[in-house]
């Protein structure tokens, strides 16, 4: 797809007034949102991400639209799967509900940054040895294996970079407001907000290494990667009030994202036998006996999977709970 820069001008401007607006008219002022609130913007959001994917489907035609449904609806998948996470590092540093959107949206400004950044050396990596398409493939699939664990509901244990933190500032014993540093007995201390922030942070750059492979089994072409990205964070701070008290439902959400990536990883796979240059690999000639699955039929996967993990979890995985 041949991008004009004005149009990556125009979608970046669009990622900052949105980052802007959660910033002055939610994260500012720190307060619990309603449920209403959080569910007007959330799909406010997704209906702006749903308008730029019908303006590449009109201006770059139907393949290029599906690439990008397809990449966002994963995108914006692995996100609510995140949110588990979010779940367990609040619930474990007891962050008081009024500051969590504060560090939410700090967490999605890092993880814009990150992504943008994994997508420029995915892009190059892809541009400059075909044979990537090998290691993303084999590590979604190990990826989707690992969603199969059961997930760990007790807590959220620090990681090496919350120690490292909590070892080199001095850190105050309780939050102050929804303040990041606080000047105590003559000398700065970061607060557990800050430290917060830290892990989220961290499993940011986690959640990356995860999404970027599996958006670029979908497409390759860096701008859809980077505009699925951004549409499918933004507007997860809102997201997160809406369903934060539905995550815990969700029970089979994990398969339904194991089955997802395990589907996107085998694709990469064949992709990458299509376009085989190594020379241990059928003589270092492509080979095509498996037929690449196209962009229509991952984007039917893709919302097949989601459709019946979700309806199974709010049916047979609620009446295995009671």
């Amino acid at each position: 797809m041949d991008v004009p820069a004005w149009a990556w001008a125009a979608t970046i401007g669009v990622i900052v007034v949105l980052l802007a607006i959660d910033f002055f008219g939610h994260a500012r002022k720190a307060h619990a949102p309603s449920l209403r609130e959080a569910g007007l913007w959330s799909l406010a959001y997704v209906v702006v991400a749903l308008l730029f994917g019908v303006a590449v489907w009109v201006t770059g035609g139907q393949d290029l639209g599906v690439q990008y449904f397809a990449g966002y609806i994963t995108e914006k998948s692995l996100s609510v799967d995140n949110l588990f996470v979010f779940v367990l590092i609040f619930s474990s540093f007891r962050v008081p509900r009024e500051y969590q959107q504060k560090v939410l949206l700090i967490g999605i400004v890092i993880a814009l940054v990150l992504r943008a950044a994994f997508i420029a050396v995915g892009a190059a990596a892809i541009n400059q040895f075909s044979a990537v398409f090998y290691l993303f493939g084999a590590f979604l699939l190990y990826t989707a294996a690992s969603q199969l664990r059961t997930k760990d509901d007790e807590g959220a244990e620090e990681n090496v970079a919350v120690r490292v933190a909590r070892r080199l500032f001095p850190t105050t014993e309780d939050f102050v407001g929804d303040r990041l540093l606080h000047k105590q007995a003559g000398r700065w201390h970061v607060t557990p907000l800050m430290v917060v922030i830290i892990a989220i942070g961290s499993a940011d750059v986690l959640f990356a290494v995860d999404s970027i492979p599996a958006i670029f089994g979908l497409t390759q072409d860096p701008f859809l990667v980077f505009a699925a990205n951004a549409f499918s964070l933004l507007g997860l701070l809102q997201l997160y009030f809406l369903i934060d008290g539905l995550l815990d439902r969700l029970v089979y959400l994990h398969y339904g994202l194991a089955a997802i990536l395990a589907f996107i990883g085998a694709k990469l796979v064949i992709h990458a036998l299509h376009t085989n240059e190594l020379p241990f690999i059928n003589g270092g000639e492509p080979w095509e006996a498996i037929p690449e699955p196209g962009t229509l039929m991952s984007l039917g996967v893709i919302i097949g999977v989601l459709a019946i993990t979700t309806v199974l979890s709010l049916t047979v995985g609620r009446r295995s709970r009671d």
